[in-house]
């Protein structure tokens, strides 16, 4: 019988993972070994010549036949990390990606200066945004919204693990359909749905087959979500407040005309991700 060892496992996974097309086939075999084995990746670099026991071996198995069927890591193991924070994630609930961290800072950076900031997220999902925020600035409450209460419960045990469910209020609400008009926020930020719906079938299968279809389609042009948040945003921001908003690639100039126009917005400028390109839309009030 062959003796496999963790270097053996993870050289024969990623070429597998590599020939089924996968992105980043080292790096997920990595991940997955760590999760079976119940350890981390440094643990395997300081063991590579260690065997598999049978039992090792049959748990890592389903986790790269799982894979192999580009099933996201995220959704095998559970956990997503996002601002170095992790996330507990589920079937039906959009996963966190790292281009999303644009966006926190953007907040972050806006009411840096205020005190006890009061934010309005829109769609929390895992509530990695909230969470973000909560943990970097404890000083802001933050109201966040979501359409699924299966994602509302597990944003509530994120910002539990976190620490910081004291500063996020967690709620049922299509866009600001149950926020009362009563209460402004300095903020009100979202990661929409921005794909165009034409698209979504040609998305890598990590995403069209796994992700919600809610949390991705944006109508014909990706847009109609943030047409609607631009549209009613106005009545929920205090005088000065900020709507700042995630969007696809190349929806900038869009995204400008709408805020402007039906938001009533001014002051629009972006933020760009690290390649360069521009991320995340904020206007004001």
């Amino acid at each position: 019988m062959q003796r496999w060892t963790i270097r053996d496992v993870l050289e024969w996974t990623s070429s597998h993972f590599r020939d089924k097309g996968i992105d980043t086939p080292r790096l997920d075999a990595e991940v997955l070994l760590a999760h079976a084995l119940g350890t981390d990746r440094v643990y395997l670099y300081m063991n590579l010549d260690r065997p598999l026991s049978q039992e090792e071996r049959k748990q890592f198995r389903e986790h790269v036949i799982r894979r192999g069927a580009r099933e996201p890591v995220a959704l095998i193991t559970g956990v997503k990390e996002f601002w170095s924070i992790p996330f507990i994630v589920a079937p039906g609930i959009l996963i966190p990606r790292p281009d999303t961290e644009i966006l926190v800072q953007a907040v972050l950076d806006e009411v840096q200066d205020i005190d006890n900031p009061q934010i309005l997220e829109v769609g929390t999902g895992t509530g990695a945004v909230a969470v973000s925020l909560a943990t970097e600035n404890p000083s802001v409450h933050i109201l966040a919204t979501d359409t699924d209460a299966t994602a509302l419960r597990i944003a509530h045990r994120n910002a539990e693990a976190a620490g910081v469910s004291q500063s996020v209020t967690f709620a049922m609400s299509d866009l600001f359909a149950t926020v009362d008009r009563a209460q402004k926020f300095h903020v009100i930020c979202s990661n929409p749905p921005y794909v165009p719906t034409r698209d979504i079938g040609g998305l890598q299968p990590e995403i069209k087959d796994y992700e919600p279809v809610r949390a991705l389609d944006g109508g014909r042009d990706g847009l109609d979500i943030i047409r609607r948040m631009a549209g009613q945003a106005k009545d929920y921001l205090l005088p000065g407040g900020a709507l700042i908003l995630e969007f696809g690639d190349g929806q900038e100039q869009a995204v400008e005309t709408i805020l402007s126009t039906q938001g009533g917005l001014r002051d629009i400028r972006f933020h760009e991700d690290l390649a360069g390109k521009p991320r995340v839309a904020q206007g004001r009030a």
